[in-house]
């Protein structure tokens, strides 16, 4: 596409959400060229200076990380990096059935500071605080809008889509896992750094109420288990889907026609950016043929069917588990592949674990390698997002190239489409951010699990410990 995106162009896109590294936009406007499309630009901390004059796309050793990939390797613009990164890595992944490679437009710099000024006052605050556009950038991501279905048909149909982040679904069993961090091979990821975010959420609420003699509205530990939607049962899966449903974080977003109809723009439970579960029975009449009152779950349990039927899991799943040793094992890659004396071996003195972990040490380049691709292939796939996208089938209606699902308790028939989104490039130098953000949340669990009031915190009661759970840039590692 040759048009270069002006500053009157800003216009006709609109905030749809966005992540720890880009804003989502969706076109508002006419132009062919964009109907249908949502738009993916890069953000920048603020720490960073927007006078920087550094060119490098990628690190030396990221460069070593993925030498095998030469596209990949060769390219000069990070926004074209992370376009190859999914054609190249993830797609033979995960399939290319379901991934969207998307293009790249040219963006003018005028272009990306109006969108700044423009979208700003829509942004969660937190996010605001965290990043901005990156104005450096001269081009952006163009991918089709998966929760709308392409224009064309000879009768327009509604279409309601749910955005899923199914975290990771599996629990590591990797003998590098030290003794005092056992409780890895019997809880979730998601569980555990749900009560790191209760325990952080909890002090911060208590500082800013004392100092404002404020009472905040809060929210409950998420119900959900990753274990339950990638189970390969239909009644578990739905039992995930409802988890999800009563609180949603950042993790459950519904839509209807494009339009975010349940669920936080920027993620988290702002009740700015919130729509409640009574106007969402009003927003799919007509979609879903059920009484009031009846709606949403006939709605869930449409997600949960088609979850089921299509086994498109399996493949996340496979890529998940390509984190065969568990960062506690693929650190010591790390430290092999920059040639830096490894800390953690530093920390833990001449122990047993400290001799389990000089097998790692020992081995060649080219296994280090491989282990730490691997942990971070498995942590785009641990991190990335699901959306699932329906709409009405009518009978008689001719072919079409997408499946069907249908759903009993309304005698319904819907046409419906996956797509993997979501699948940045993990750095090499996140390493030891995953690290130490690891020990955290096992020695925040552990610690509050030895308390007294220890069980208010994990059973499954409703809510009995709940404090506000506000993302945070940790929430693009894999949980």
């Amino acid at each position: 596409m040759e048009v270069v995106l002006g500053e009157k162009d800003a216009a006709d896109w609109i905030y749809r959400g966005e992540g720890a590294v880009n804003l989502v936009l969706a076109y508002n406007g006419s132009s062919p060229d964009f109907v249908g499309k949502v738009m993916r630009i890069q953000k920048a901390p603020r720490s960073r200076s927007q006078c920087t004059t550094d060119t490098s796309v990628l690190s030396m050793f990221d460069c070593l990380i993925w030498k095998d990939t030469n596209e990949l390797v060769s390219s000069t613009s990070k926004e074209v990096v992370g376009q190859l990164f999914v054609f190249y890595v993830m797609r033979p992944l995960l399939g290319s059935e379901h991934v969207d490679v998307g293009m790249h437009v040219l963006v003018s710099r005028k272009f990306l500071e109006s969108i700044e000024n423009k979208v700003r006052c829509q942004r969660p605050a937190w996010r605001v605080d965290a990043a901005k556009v990156d104005t450096l950038c001269d081009s952006a991501l163009l991918i089709s809008d998966h929760s709308v279905f392409p224009r064309g048909a000879l009768k327009e149909s509604p279409c309601i889509s749910v955005e899923i982040k199914p975290k990771c679904g599996f629990i590591p069993c990797s003998r590098f896992i030290a003794e005092g961090n056992a409780v890895k091979r019997s809880i979730t990821r998601f569980r555990m750094h749900q009560v790191l975010k209760l325990h952080q959420g909890e002090y911060l609420l208590q500082v800013i109420a004392l100092f404002f003699n404020f009472r905040f509205k809060i929210s409950q530990i998420s119900e959900y288990d990753p274990l339950d939607l990638f189970s390969g049962s239909s009644e578990r899966i739905h039992k995930a889907i409802k988890a999800l449903f009563v609180t949603p974080q950042n993790n459950f977003r519904i839509f209807r026609n494009g339009s975010l109809i349940f669920g936080g723009l920027g993620g988290g439970t702002d009740n700015t950016n919130f729509v409640g579960s009574e106007a969402l029975e009003d927003s799919i009449e007509g979609l879903i043929q059920a009484d009031y009152g009846l709606r949403t779950a006939s709605f869930l349990q449409l997600v949960s069917e088609t979850i089921f039927k299509s086994g498109v899991l399996d493949r996340l799943l496979e890529a998940q588990k390509l984190d065969l040793l568990d960062i506690e094992g693929a650190i010591h890659a790390y430290y092999n592949i920059v040639s830096q004396p490894c800390k953690v071996c530093r920390d833990l003195g001449d122990g047993e674990f400290s001799r389990i972990y000089l097998s790692l040490h020992s081995i060649s380049l080219e296994e280090s390698l491989k282990i730490v691709r691997d942990y971070l292939m498995a942590t785009t796939a641990k991190d990335c997002s699901l959306m699932i996208s329906f709409r009405p089938r009518e009978n008689g209606d001719p072919g079409s190239p997408h499946s069907n699902v249908c759903l009993e308790s309304t005698n319904q028939s819907f046409e419906y489409k996956v797509y993997f989104i979501d699948l940045d490039m993990k750095p090499l130098e996140k390493m030891v951010y995953y690290y130490e953000l690891d020990q955290k949340i096992v020695s925040c669990y552990t610690q509050m699990e030895k308390m007294d009031n220890g069980p208010s915190y994990f059973a499954n009661s409703g809510g009995s410990k709940t404090a506000e759970i506000q993302p945070d840039s940790s929430d693009e590692c894999p949980q």
